[in-house]
């Protein structure tokens, strides 16, 4: 199985005491990583410059086992940064520089045409909400014709529904945008929090209901510290709770989790425990992809060899 990955991957400052350390992050690059990390065949899709700086993240990307050869090159532009800063509490907030980014004219740069044919015939294909923020309207536009010819070829599509109203100038066209999105996927990861800041609704269920209705068979709504709210309607708590020391990519992580143990055969359920789990460990350390330190962590299901 080939999986492919699309989205904005960035440099990333955070601090470590007294001085900012230099990182990467991006939330459907956290996801590519830990699902390569699991031992999958993940391709991300992506645009950075030229410069010294997007040369060191291809290297470090497929360093990670990230297949990086589907990453376009635009020379005018740069990669994104973002800032981030945590409290006390674990919560984390984020300070972008963005603007100029080379993932905004990635439909418009030599070797796209490549990039839209090895997607169309893909086994699974994942992007997000914040995918298409950065991107221009026509682009979006081109996405979605692509996940309807991957789909109608046998392909199944992934989306994350992560929304961020500082990428947005109306929070009306990011809706509207995510509505057309739910049409062309399979299965869905909506955040509570962000959708009642996005459509207003009341529960996890409604959420849920929603995104059903607008086409998305495989619905898993995260709720945070409460756990998820799994197809069946029942919620499932994570098994081992913790003070978060960096709630970055907690969302992302979960979603890698519960693919993998989709993917491996696990029922709704046992995957959500796999998310989880995965999502419990990264939030326990700094930053969104944190160094391996357990051997284990990264095991289908907690339990089995590496693929």
């Amino acid at each position: 199985m080939r999986i492919f990955v699309l989205g904005e991957g960035m440099i990333e400052l955070s601090r470590r005491g007294d001085l900012w350390a230099l990182g990467y992050g991006g939330d459907t690059l956290n996801t590519a990583i830990h699902l390569a990390r699991f031992g999958w065949d993940v391709f991300f899709i992506s645009a950075l410059g030229t410069d010294p700086f997007s040369e060191s993240l291809r290297g470090d990307w497929a360093a990670e086992g990230l297949d990086t050869s589907l990453i376009l090159s635009d020379p005018a532009r740069r990669p994104g940064l973002y800032a981030i800063q945590t409290d006390a509490a674990g919560e984390r907030s984020f300070h972008y520089w963005r603007e100029n980014s080379a993932v905004r004219g990635l439909f418009g740069l030599p070797g796209i045409e490549t990039v839209i044919a090895a997607v169309e015939v893909a086994d699974l294909f994942y992007f997000s909400l914040i995918s298409l923020a950065v991107l221009p309207p026509d682009a979006r536009e081109q996405l979605f014709e692509l996940c309807r010819r991957l789909r109608r070829r046998g392909g199944r599509v992934v989306f994350d529904g992560n929304y961020r109203p500082l990428l947005w100038s109306r929070q009306a066209e990011a809706l509207r945008v995510r509505e057309t999105a739910l049409t062309v996927t399979d299965i869905g990861f909506p955040t509570f929090e962000d959708e009642v800041a996005l459509g207003g609704f009341a529960s996890a269920s409604e959420v849920a209901g929603a995104w059903r209705k607008g086409g998305v068979s495989e619905v898993l709504v995260k709720m945070g510290r409460d756990g998820c709210l799994l197809p069946d309607g029942r919620i499932l708590p994570p098994t081992v709770t913790i003070a978060p020391l960096d709630s970055s990519g907690a969302g992302d992580s979960f979603n890698a989790g519960y693919l993998q143990a989709r993917l491996s055969g696990a029922d709704e359920a046992t995957a959500a425990a796999a998310g989880h789990r995965l999502a419990q460990w990264v939030i326990g350390r700094k930053g969104a992809i944190p160094a391996r330190d357990d051997p284990d962590v990264y095991r289908p299901f907690g339990l089995g060899p590496t693929p």
